[in-house]
């Protein structure tokens, strides 16, 4: 089914990409992103209405596009006549006919009438084709499709690893890469996919891959929904990724038949090679893809390479000049010290959105910060775990520090619990770079009078400045091994006896 969660705004920037640039059709457009089609025709119609074109759209704030989708009017109804669906489907039968031309027919054939626009006339007719048979033959379009997959055998290693051969395959021309990567998950399947772009030179307009977990959040067997890194990869290359249905092979026919070539083509001859790496693997795939693409075609004129340079390659999408980065999504919320935490480390927001929850973007370099699709912040990413990289802007001018929290505050609450648990509370806020750092530390030492009573934790603080903690998760140490429960010792200080041999200080004066 699909997926039922509230659409974005970047979803809904999504849908009109689709639609108005790369012209696919609603039922593409709604396997690709995983929604139904009804929310796709909404959409469309919202900005059709608004007279909204992409050109205007991709350079407009996800506020600025709301409004405008919102505020349209009501499209108007009206009657349209109807075109002989079935003498559609019969003239469709005649070599060189299209779906533009008979459209343009029927509108010429009734001047004075109301009739359907293109797209609508082109969803009518596929529905009534799909009355007639539950499967139709597919036709690929030069530039449309690629087809990725991976081989079933691997390449055994020397330092006892294997290398993974990802393939991939235009679906008009059938020119076929081959790559070799460490492992099949995302990261693999995307800088593979990154790989065979700049092999082609282009991008086509749909990318299929045979729905790998790894890729795909909701493997659905009719409406598979890639997860955010694959959509960022999609949006960044101008394409969409449509998943195969599991167990359909007829829906990455391509795909099956390049496998099986590179498998017997290029596998085959590598059987007694040894490789140390898997660069060297890419390495010797190399001159043996060339083989490959420039072998005859038994039964048509021509090799992969001279369709491909004849069909493909003229249509194929121009590449983005900057290169693709892999990038991982997180909902995260902001903390009352004005961070969000990303792989156990905290980078600072603007103060003003202490307590919403904001989007987290981060490739291996940076992490931003995205509100409604803006950009609210964006940090070189850090290593360092538990630790805070913190912009002082973001934080709240003293004069005007958090109207429910502040340094005061906290220490009178420790304070209220005791006088060691108010000492230990400041020290916490005096030894960090900024005072917000250590909100976190201190409302964790706080809350653990409820799980442990007032006495217990004044007793543990007691020990905590005794040893000179500046961490709250000593403290808890402390009352989960019972430590403040023992009774301090009572035995005197040990006093060297008086003795013969024992020379004393005075000896040495």
């Amino acid at each position: 089914m699909p997926d039922t969660r509230r659409i974005t705004m970047r979803h809904i920037k999504d849908i009109l990409r689709l639609k108005l640039e790369v012209k696919q059709s609603h039922q593409q457009i709604a396997n690709s992103l995983g929604i139904s089609k009804g929310v796709v025709t909404k959409y469309v119609k919202l900005a059709d209405t608004a007279g909204l074109q992409w050109e205007q759209i991709q350079n407009m704030d996800e506020t600025a596009l709301r409004q405008r989708l919102v505020g349209g009017s009501a499209p108007h109804q009206s009657t349209f006549t109807q075109p002989d669906y079935a003498s559609v489907h019969q003239e469709l039968r005649r070599k060189g006919m299209t779906l533009m031309l008979l459209w343009q027919e029927h509108t010429e054939s009734h001047p004075q009438e109301t009739v359907h626009s293109y797209s609508q006339f082109c969803e009518n007719y596929r529905r009534f084709a799909k009355k007639l048979k539950r499967s139709m033959r597919q036709i690929h379009r030069a530039g449309e499709k690629l087809f990725i997959d991976y081989a079933g055998p691997t390449i055994a290693l020397t330092v006892g690893a294997k290398a993974h051969i990802f393939v991939s395959a235009l679906g008009a021309s059938g020119y076929t890469f081959a790559y070799a990567t460490p492992s099949e998950t995302m990261a693999d399947w995307l800088a593979a996919t990154a790989q065979a772009l700049r092999f082609y030179g282009g991008c086509t307009e749909l990318i299929v891959p045979d729905n790998p977990k790894a890729m795909i959040a909701n493997p659905d067997r009719y409406e598979p929904r890639a997860n955010d890194t694959v959509l960022d990869f999609a949006r960044h290359y101008g394409t969409s990724v449509l998943p195969a249905r599991p167990r359909h092979p007829q829906d990455k026919a391509k795909a099956e038949s390049a496998v099986q070539v590179v498998e017997r083509w290029i596998l085959m001859r590598l059987r007694y090679y040894k490789f140390e790496s898997v660069d060297e693997v890419n390495e010797a795939i190399a001159p043996l893809l060339v083989q490959l693409n420039n072998k005859p075609f038994q039964k048509l004129a021509g090799c992969r390479a001279s369709v491909f340079g004849e069909i493909d390659a003229p249509v194929l999408r121009a590449l983005p000049m900057q290169t693709w980065e892999l990038a991982v999504y997180k909902t995260v919320k902001v903390h009352i010290d004005s961070h969000i935490e990303f792989d156990t480390h905290y980078y600072s927001v603007p103060h003003a959105l202490v307590g919403q929850y904001l989007e987290a973007r981060a490739t291996q370099r940076i992490v931003e910060v995205l509100h409604r699709g803006q950009r609210v912040a964006s940090h070189v990413r850090s290593a360092h775990k538990g630790k805070f990289t913190t912009v002082t802007e973001h934080l709240p001018a003293a004069h005007r520090a958090h109207l429910q929290w502040s340094p005061e505050r906290l220490i009178h609450w420790g304070q209220d619990i005791g006088v060691a648990t108010g000492a230990l509370v400041k020290r916490l806020l005096e030894t960090r770079q900024h005072p917000e750092h250590g909100y976190r530390a201190c409302l964790a030492l706080l809350s653990l009078a409820k799980r442990y009573g007032k006495p217990r934790l004044e007793a543990a603080c007691v020990i905590g400045l005794e040893l000179g903690t500046t961490r709250s998760s000593h403290v808890r140490d402390i009352l989960v091994n019972g430590r403040d429960l023992v009774a301090p010792s009572t035995v005197p200080e040990w006093v060297s006896p008086e003795h013969d041999n024992v020379r004393g200080a005075a000896y040495y004066h």
